[in-house]
């Protein structure tokens, strides 16, 4: 399974006061606290960290079906200034992020297995039909089914899948969007 989040870090600067009371002990566990409160740049470790665990987190409920709200559950543990590793009830996600002065992305996979999913990141078109729109065309290029006949439905948790008529062609898939920016990561079934 595959997640995704983007994270417009223009917008959550004017949007989000990460420092008022409270924010910090509700969102992250103490040894995300100690890291964001060390950083040279809190405010980039804290929407880092929020994109990690909102990308597994999607990973997460994809895999069991099963929606809920608790980010202090998931914690990040950064392998590399772009990777990491969130843990949640025991079970890893391997996470890579894109840190730009504009965004943060961050994608998360359930196995580490090197380029198993299609990642696409789209500036300028936060709107989640617009990613779609992308997706689907990707999914034209990698099956030759034509983008028209590609159809997007949610799941029970409301997970995107993508079908032709009745075959399903996205085995795992996240679309994200923030601000000025949309994103989306998706894995092929196998057909």
């Amino acid at each position: 399974m595959v997640g995704n989040d983007i994270v417009d870090l223009n917008l959550a600067s004017k949007e989000s006061n990460w420092q008022r009371k409270g924010f910090l002990d509700k969102q992250f566990t103490t040894k995300e606290r100690r890291e964001i409160l060390a950083a040279e740049n809190p405010f980039l470790k804290v929407w880092l960290f929020w994109s990690m665990k909102e990308a597994a987190y999607k990973c997460y409920t994809q895999k069991f079906e099963k929606r809920f709200f608790a980010p202090q559950k998931f914690e990040c543990s950064l392998t590399s200034e772009d990777t990491g590793v969130v843990i949640f009830k025991e079970l890893p996600f391997y996470t890579s992020s894109d840190l730009t002065t504009f965004y943060i992305h961050t994608t998360a996979e359930d196995i580490f297995i090197e380029n198993n999913s299609e990642i696409r990141m789209y500036a300028g078109i936060g709107n989640p039909n617009f990613v779609a729109k992308y997706l689907k065309k990707r999914l034209e290029e990698k099956t030759g089914i034509l983008a028209q006949e590609i159809v997007k439905r949610k799941t029970n948790i409301g997970a995107p899948q993508f079908y032709q008529k009745e075959k399903l062609l996205t085995k795992s898939c996240s679309i994200s969007h923030h601000g000025n920016y949309g994103a989306y990561v998706f894995m092929l079934n196998e057909y």
